[in-house]
């Protein structure tokens, strides 16, 4: 699915409006008639208290309008205009005056903190102060209606986004954002629904779709694609009746250092259980015997050195490498990283863990990554790469030139992993707190590995990888808990989450936080 700019969802509502002979007032109708669908499939005619919070501008048009509807299919409405300018919109003024036929109570004008109405636990509020347009903070009495509305317990449900959030731009003030239990979003969901720092307002949301023009939805690049069941069921490549292993790819899996074998025993089997024909582990000679007994469908190669990692040589020809899980931070560890990426042509590679704190520490290892590798740190690592950011959406555009400049796939791990491709963004939607343990890291560049060896692409490979991670962390969590959740549990679900990409999909809420 995806993802636009408020700008181009502006541009798009145009489009549509000219290419189907409607006017705005029209399309603001089919807004209002889907919101009221939805409500009323919910209520079916209860007479709860529903506040509406009207602004001033098009999202409040949408408020009147649904407020118009609601009140001629008996419901118990109280409409409310945050009057604080004499600036109105068209729209809101024609739903305005179209009030006057549903209603002889007219909308509620409030100028000050002194006009906040009573509100019960057991009523309903509606947010429509102010939509994606918003372009400065909210403020005076305005941002203490938001804050009154926020210590309520009645539940709150916004319009399209919760007011004084931005579409695809920095909070522009923590306090002044209304905190919905639910929104009802226009055609996509925003960015800034899937990121930490704003994300946290949108506990839930739904689509509402508006029937957008389909070229201009088709035609234009987004900011970012959500990756979701649909679009990770054409990602799977099926296997031939009469294929054998060697179809399947080798993966060679590089890593370890004393006290840390765990890590590349669990890429190992990652990779395996992702479905790579075969997986050879490269470790230190103290890491054989571990391997072989934890993993005993993964060959081993062995460093001369018993603790950690003093040269990669190696003679097979491998269909992938995947590096650094447990690898340690030795000196010579990184002059054996740096002397591989100088032999590698044509071979994908996925660096993650101690490969990448070594690039951070040695810069000049950046200017070897070879082209298309896949960087899969986590957020420690991925400070110590980019450095600091001021918030979620200068860490994207850092990412972004991150990944131009050494042109390689970065990965943005959190509740919905970002993998940032140059200027391509793709939003994962799988996952759950439970993965935020010791190798859940170390399974993802497995399983990465693992689709790599199987000839899946860079790009496809990661944004599958990270995909069918989560899905198996969601599995397990679902028989084990969060808190019980290990990385060898979301390896045993691998399979599972290769099953439930082709379960029918149920219809909930999206759950816009992990």
């Amino acid at each position: 699915m995806k993802l636009f700019s408020s700008k181009q969802l502006y541009e798009a509502e145009n489009q549509t409006i000219k290419k189907q002979g409607i006017e705005t007032f029209d399309l603001m109708e089919r807004a209002a008639t889907q919101l009221f669908t939805w409500i009323d499939s919910r209520l079916k005619g209860a007479q709860v208290p529903i506040h509406i919070f009207c602004g001033i501008g098009n999202n409040g048009g949408d408020g009147l309008a649904l407020g118009r509807m609601l009140i001629n299919n008996g419901y118990n409405v109280k409409i409310y205009i945050a009057n604080f300018t004499d600036k109105r919109s068209k729209c809101f003024l024609t739903n305005y005056n179209r009030i006057k036929e549903s209603t002889k109570s007219w909308p509620i004008l409030m100028t000050s903190e002194h006009d906040f109405p009573q509100i019960q636990n057991d009523d309903i509020i509606i947010d429509c102060l102010f939509g994606i347009g918003i372009n400065r903070p909210i403020e005076g009495w305005v941002k203490q209606l938001i804050q009154y509305l926020n210590s309520q317990a009645a539940f709150k449900l916004s319009v399209d986004i919760p007011s004084g959030l931005s579409a695809n731009e920095p909070l522009l003030d923590a306090e002044a954002v209304l905190k919905a239990n639910h929104t009802l979003t226009f055609h996509s969901p925003k960015l800034s629904f899937f990121l930490p720092e704003t994300g946290v307002f949108v506990p839930y949301f739904e689509i509402l779709d508006l029937g957008f023009d389909a070229e201009y939805i088709s035609e234009t690049t987004p900011i970012a694609q959500l990756i979701a069941q649909p679009e990770a069921q054409q990602f799977y490549k099926q296997r031939s009746k009469f294929s054998h292993k060697g179809n399947y790819g080798h993966a060679l899996i590089i890593g370890g250092s004393k006290g840390k074998v765990g890590a590349v025993s669990l890429a190992s089997k990652a990779a395996l259980k992702a479905g790579a024909g075969l997986v050879t582990a490269y470790v230190p000679e103290g890491a054989n015997v571990i391997l072989q007994t934890s993993v005993p469908e993964v060959m081993t190669l062995c460093d001369n050195s018993e603790d950690y990692l003093q040269h990669i040589d190696f003679e097979m020809i491998p269909t992938c490498i995947a590096i650094g899980m447990g690898m340690g931070q030795h000196e010579q560890s990184g002059l054996a990283l740096g002397e591989l990426f100088e032999k590698l042509s044509n071979v994908p590679v996925v660096i993650d863990a101690d490969a990448l704190n070594l690039m951070a520490k040695d810069k000049s290892l950046l200017e070897k990554i070879p082209k298309q590798s896949i960087l899969t740190p986590h957020e420690g690592e991925l400070k110590r790469l980019l450095g600091a950011w001021k918030n979620d959406f200068d860490k994207i555009e850092k990412a972004k030139a991150f990944s131009k400049k050494h042109e390689v796939i970065l990965i943005i791990k959190g509740a919905h992993s970002l993998v940032v491709n140059g200027e391509a963004i793709y939003i994962n939607t799988t996952g759950n707190p439970g993965m935020a343990t010791a190798g859940s890291g170390d399974v993802l560049s497995g399983i990465i590995a693992g689709l790599l060896a199987q000839g899946y692409d860079a790009l496809l490979a990661t944004v599958f990888g990270v995909y069918l991670h989560g899905s198996a962390g969601n599995l397990a969590a679902f028989e084990d808990g969060y808190e019980a959740l290990t990385a060898s549990t979301i390896i045993d679900y691998i399979g599972k989450a290769y099953l439930e990409l082709f379960k029918q999909e149920t219809e909930e809420p999206t759950a816009s936080q992990g």
